[in-house]
């Protein structure tokens, strides 16, 4: 199964900006990778929603 990692982004003026990221080992698909990486970066930024820190979620498959 291949390793995703999801960038979490804050858009300012049209441009994103990095505000944080999530490894996911062993995924079986990449929507998957995501779903569970949404909560992983709330709760490590102490809030109940990802989107209320950041705008765009973007992931790349790692080999």
């Amino acid at each position: 199964m291949p390793n995703y990692r999801i960038e979490f982004a804050k858009e300012i003026l049209g441009v994103p900006f990095t505000i944080g990221a999530v490894e996911i080992m062993r995924a079986r698909d990449p929507d998957r990778a995501l779903r569970a990486a949404e909560p992983r970066f709330a709760r490590h930024h102490g809030i109940g929603d990802w989107r209320a820190r950041a705008d765009l979620a973007t992931l790349a498959e790692r080999h």
